[in-house]
């Protein structure tokens, strides 16, 4: 393989004549050698967005060069088709503010862009990715831009698995509707519930989580880019920042709008910080979800055995016939993932000094992973194991025939004393609660029955 020798402020540098990245590139890859992981290519598709917003808008104002502006234009449209991804090298976790990152599409989109001008990579004295694709923007204002529009792509894409899951699990509150059971506080025997309303109030949960993330969408559709390097437009001509933000929404497909104050878009990751606290909610209510599904399905013979969930894979290497809830397991674990990622994203959100908050990388690594995460084991999690739940409606319907907390019931009648005495003797002597009133002549069988037919609970609302 041959090299070509590139030249940039700090001078020269030796880059693999296939290398469609530059100098700051090549010194980045060798200087940030982090995670192993390059940017997310959400975050590679929306910096190309801007940069081909930004070469329209340059050429309408007569910056840019027709010819330049053109190549530039279509070398951004072959990547966002899906080539040269390979050429964006940068670790995920680069600088502050994430310049090597911006760079690295800068060079790649120049000398893709000299090729199509049939020119050499490397003659930067045509094209410049600095002085050309980089043309009335900064880091500054760049990279907050497209971490707000690579988040907002990738929740388009979780909404509609989240629709699905409230969807399954109102399925299953229909299809559970009629099972009572004892409910559990403490997860102790509590009052009645069925089986098919906890469903129901787990599709509530989502539907609350859901919103919040939608709401966050409104905040994140506004974007800092035109501010230049400390929210001034500084190097950007006259009514630059109105004509990029059309043609970036346009790019895009999204409503992006124009943050009131500059200095604030780039000063605050209030909205970055607002839509991470939205997923970790979203994280907490299905880790509670799926905590109770692992206990309900508990069992088979020693434990809640209230649902059967279907088998994956074998649940041991040393236990035959053993079946585990590990889809419910893995979704805990990339729930706690996305909680430690959202802790993470705080620390950076408030660790933005005057005019800029640096640490833009590290949010745009945690926001997507754990977006890709969530839409990864939901996915699996909704179609190969919500779906297949039953309930064991024998087991359900013999632990609440003979479950003394019903005494509960009876109490605004026969007081809370006597019915404190009832509970204890029946689970003593295992006996019901119906047998024992009666026994003890406490209330007629009309009554007792009458009170303690529990579908009345239900009906009564």
């Amino acid at each position: 393989m041959g090299f070509r020798i590139d030249k940039d402020s700090l001078g020269e540098i030796k880059i693999r004549e296939d290398a469609y990245y530059g100098p700051f590139t090549a010194r980045a890859i060798e200087h940030y050698k982090v995670t192993k992981q390059t940017m997310h290519e959400k975050m590679i598709k929306a910096f190309v967005m801007i940069k081909q917003a930004a070469a329209l808008a340059n050429m309408e104002l007569n910056r840019l060069d027709k010819d330049k502006g053109n190549a530039i234009v279509s070398a951004c449209n072959e990547i966002l088709n899906g080539k040269l991804l390979d050429q964006f090298l940068v670790d995920a976790i680069n600088s502050g503010a994430g310049t090597a990152f911006n760079m690295n599409v800068n060079e790649v989109i120049a000398n893709r862009a000299l090729e199509l001008l049939n020119r050499r990579k490397g003659e930067y004295d045509i094209i410049h990715p600095n002085d050309h694709v980089n043309m009335s923007q900064s880091s500054n204002d760049t990279f907050p831009t497209a971490l707000h529009i690579a988040v907002l792509m990738n929740i388009d894409e979780l909404l509609p698995i989240l629709s699905e899951l409230i969807s399954v699990l109102r399925s299953k509150e229909q299809e559970f509707n009629d099972i009572i059971k004892i409910g559990k506080t403490h997860l102790m025997d509590a009052l009645p519930v069925t089986l098919g309303s906890e469903f129901g109030a787990y599709a509530i949960a989502i539907e609350k989580a859901t919103k919040t993330i939608k709401d966050c969408k409104t905040l994140l559709e506004h974007i800092a880019l035109g501010g230049t390097a400390v929210g001034t437009g500084a190097n950007s001509p006259k009514g630059y920042r109105e004509k990029v933000i059309k043609h970036l929404s346009i790019i895009s497909g999204l409503d992006l709008k124009a943050e009131d104050n500059m200095q604030f878009g780039l000063q605050s990751r209030f909205a970055i910080a607002n839509t991470s606290s939205s997923l970790r909610n979203l994280a907490l209510e299905l880790i509670r979800i799926a905590n109770d599904l692992r206990l309900l399905a508990s069992g088979p013979k020693v434990g809640f055995r209230e649902i059967n969930i279907p088998a994956i894979h074998a649940g041991s290497s040393i236990m035959p016939g053993k079946v585990n809830p590990s889809l419910a397991e893995c979704l805990n674990m990339v729930c706690f993932n996305v909680i430690g990622n959202d802790h993470a994203v705080a620390l950076a959100v408030q660790a933005g000094q005057l005019e800029l908050n640096v640490m833009l990388p590290v949010m745009a690594k945690c926001m997507l992973e754990s977006i890709d995460m969530l839409k990864g084991i939901l996915r699996s999690f909704i179609d190969n194991m919500l779906k297949g739940i039953s309930a064991n409606r024998e087991m359900i319907e013999a632990d609440v025939k003979k479950n003394p907390i019903l005494i509960t019931l009876l109490a605004p009648k026969i007081g809370y004393m006597k019915a404190a005495e009832i509970y204890k003797e029946a689970l003593k002597r295992d006996s019901s609660i119906k047998d024992l009133v009666l026994e003890k002549n406490l209330l007629s069988k009309e009554e007792t029955e009458r009170l303690l037919d529990i579908r009345r609970l239900f009906e009564d609302g």
